[in-house]
């Protein structure tokens, strides 16, 4: 599993819309906004190629003048450590 923090810089008038953008995919939680409007975030992925994809998707949305990725971590599957463990 991959788990990664992003600040995303919307518009200052899109900040409520593209907060609700965030809500809705799969894998994103919003977790502050800044007074200045900044959302912080994470992804949650299963691998490096899924979370690449659910950061272009959400540095492209409509609304967002940036997005940077500032953490990244690859975690073992955590059912698969309990199988090996049995």
């Amino acid at each position: 599993m991959n788990i990664s923090s992003v600040i995303v810089i919307p518009h200052p008038d899109q900040i409520e819309p593209v907060q609700r953008l965030l809500r809705e995919v799969e894998g994103v939680e919003v977790h502050a906004v800044s007074p200045e409007g900044k959302i912080v975030v994470t992804l949650e992925a299963e691998d490096d190629r899924a979370t690449s994809h659910i950061f272009n998707f959400v540095s492209h949305m409509d609304g967002v003048l940036s997005a940077a990725m500032v953490y990244h971590q690859n975690e073992p599957n955590p059912e698969a450590l309990i199988s090996l463990e049995a």
